[in-house]
């Protein structure tokens, strides 16, 4: 069976859910474009379309923090995937932290953060 993205939604992009190929934990969400798509099959590395600058985003060429594609689930309807990852330098968050998951809602609605940063972000972007 061929696989065949539909990228005629959200302006060309799909989501891209990316998932510890290990623990199945949630690191981050982006998005792909076709160009982005090929790119990750062919380099089996996680490559998304960043919508800020508007260009193609290899995930970790900056950091450090590779995202290596273990598995590729796609839904359904065939427009969103699911890359489960090995993480590569223990960070998916541009933040430093393991996760971009790391606030979690309390009962009382107020924000907990949940984890330490991996790395100092002002360190690694020297920004």
């Amino acid at each position: 069976m061929t696989v065949k993205l539909d990228f005629t939604k959200l302006d060309g992009l799909l989501p891209a859910v990316v998932q510890d190929f290990q623990t199945n934990e949630v690191l981050m969400v982006a998005f792909m474009n076709q160009e982005a798509w090929e790119a990750t099959l062919k380099t089996g590395k996680a490559i998304f379309w960043s919508r800020s600058r508007r260009e193609l985003w290899v995930k970790g060429l900056t950091s450090g923090n590779v995202q290596l594609v273990k598995e590729i689930r796609i839904d359904c309807d065939d427009d969103t995937v699911v890359l489960k990852v090995e993480q590569v330098g223990g960070a998916a968050c541009h933040t430093g932290h393991r996760s971009c998951f790391y606030k979690r809602l309390d009962k009382n609605q107020h924000i907990e953060v949940v984890g330490q940063p991996v790395f100092d972000p002002k360190e690694v972007y020297k920004k």
